[in-house]
């Protein structure tokens, strides 16, 4: 077990530097100067720029700036803001990092407690009525994009009836729309999930054992379908996980959320590279660990599978 949770470290180590390299060639490649963007309109002389350039290092070739920059990042250090001058990029994640958490794991609470019965009761009552009709809203929650279905919920609820704020965050009303939005897509996929893993399971022979013992159909579902069912939606709720903050990008836009997505988006728009790497590093840690604590529980819980 200790040998491939190292092994592991060492295949994420790898990833990381390979996405924090790529992620910063791709900045340097983006069309645009950071020190034009940092100094607006202000009409300036050529050497403040070239002060200003010295001063962040942009007159090095990139690949020397990547090595400084990832030196810096072993040594804690996610450097300061080329934008909001003198703050530090560690400042602003963790301004930007608890909200976005909040929202997700609120939207992931609502997701696993609505998909995973209504997924369940799809398989025991297969080709009900109730069957179908979760199933066809689950193949929408997967097929419509997470903009649309905020950009409707915005003009239904915000413009059409003023009952939620369209926008920002505060109040618990702030929560509603986006979380919907986030758990939608959540709940289609772990439902449809959900109800093949059960109907895959209820044909094993166990199952038929068990109800030839004479065993309630209750007993039956929860202590023998449900419990090995829910192995392959553990899986997917590790990667989803996984990708906890960066799936909310799109969302954090569309609802004007102060979290880690937006932040990434405005960053990206204004040159800000120290912002940029430091939010993809994080979330490429985020995605190893991830990846990781998944293994790792899966072994747990299905005692057939041991890691060497």
């Amino acid at each position: 077990m200790l040998h491939y949770i190292v092994r592991r470290l060492l295949q994420g180590i790898v990833v990381i530097f390979l996405v924090t390299l790529a992620t910063f060639s791709l900045m340097h490649l983006a069309p645009g100067d950071p020190v034009q963007v940092l100094v607006g309109e202000a009409e300036v002389s050529q050497e403040v720029l070239d002060a200003i350039t010295r001063k962040w290092g942009l007159d090095r070739p990139w690949y020397e700036q990547y090595l400084v920059w990832l030196w810096n990042m072993v040594r804690g250090d996610f450097g300061q803001s080329m934008v909001r001058t003198g703050v530090p990029v560690s400042q602003m994640l963790w301004e930007a990092a608890p909200v976005t958490l909040r929202l997700n794991l609120y939207a992931f609470a609502v997701a696993l407690l609505v998909a995973v019965p209504v997924g369940v009761v799809a398989a025991v009552r297969r080709y009900s009525l109730f069957d179908y009709g979760s199933m066809v809203g689950a193949t929408l929650g997967v097929a419509l994009p997470n903009f649309w279905i905020g950009l409707m919920l915005i003009i239904l609820f915000a413009l059409t009836l003023r009952w939620l704020p369209s926008g920002g965050s505060g109040s618990w009303q702030h929560y509603i729309l986006p979380v919907a939005v986030l758990a939608t897509e959540q709940m289609a996929v772990l439902a449809r999930l959900t109800r093949g893993s059960t109907i895959e399971v209820m044909n094993q022979d166990f199952v038929t054992t068990a109800r030839a013992k004479g065993l309630p159909e209750g007993t039956v579902i929860f202590r023998h379908v449900v419990r090995n069912a829910l192995l392959p939606v553990i899986t997917i709720i590790g990667y989803r996980l996984s990708f906890i903050l960066s799936g909310t990008i799109v969302v954090e836009t569309v609802f004007a959320w102060p979290g880690l997505g937006r932040l990434f988006v405005l960053s990206i728009d204004r040159l800000d590279y120290q912002v940029v790497q430091a939010i993809a590093f994080l979330l490429t840690v985020l995605v190893v660990i991830g990846n990781l604590l998944t293994d790792l529980v899966y072994a747990y819980v299905d005692p057939r599978i041991r890691i060497r």
